[in-house]
């Protein structure tokens, strides 16, 4: 007989004490806490392109940009989370009785990596289609150029887009905002990619 391992479960108060002492960034999971690995150098310059481009872009707009350490919490679901980049419209709305965690993002950027592209495609998305005021996705890959792009068009359904060529614009529709692919990845070099 093979002995099985509990999975102790936390509640969401638990996770956010333990949160506050932690010195590594964790995800919660309906219960269960994940700890999230750190992003290699393509990774974290990826996402700073995109948060500079949104962060310039929007000066002086109604939003607010973040990224990476922006903890958000999906209430439907029961998770918490810390996604590459978000935009929220102001004034921004955070959780009751926090002032660390948000709930309302409009626009959200994900930079895909081997352990964690499956979950953002997938879970991860369906988990922030369940927020009222998420309305666009973008998820880029960090080992190719390669960017898909995902719109609410109406309720229950959303518009799906997918670029490879560095020299094309996306446009953001939440921002009316026109981005070159290529800005995305600038200093990237794919060459040493295995």
């Amino acid at each position: 007989m093979i002995a099985q391992t509990e999975t102790k479960t936390y509640t969401p108060e638990e996770y956010l004490e333990l949160e506050i002492a932690s010195e590594t960034r964790n995800e919660y999971r309906n219960g269960e806490i994940i700890e999230m690995t750190g992003g290699t150098p393509d990774h974290n310059d990826i996402a700073g392109n995109l948060y500079i481009l949104l962060k310039l872009a929007l000066k002086g707009k109604a939003y607010r940009t973040f990224y990476v350490d922006q903890r958000l919490l999906i209430p439907e679901v029961r998770v918490y989370t810390y996604p590459d980049v978000m935009v929220l419209p102001k004034p921004i709305e955070l959780q009751t009785g926090r002032k660390d965690t948000v709930i309302n993002p409009c626009f959200i950027g994900e930079v895909l990596s081997k352990s964690t592209q499956n979950y953002d495609r997938s879970e991860k998305f369906a988990a922030y289609r369940t927020i009222p005021t998420f309305q666009e996705y973008l998820l880029i890959d960090q080992y190719r150029i390669h960017v898909e792009h995902y719109v609410k068009t109406a309720v229950n359904q959303w518009l799906f887009s997918e670029y490879d060529d560095p020299n094309i614009n996306l446009t953001l529709n939440t921002f009316e905002l026109p981005i070159l692919i290529a800005d995305l990845y600038e200093n990237i070099d794919f060459t040493n990619e295995s």
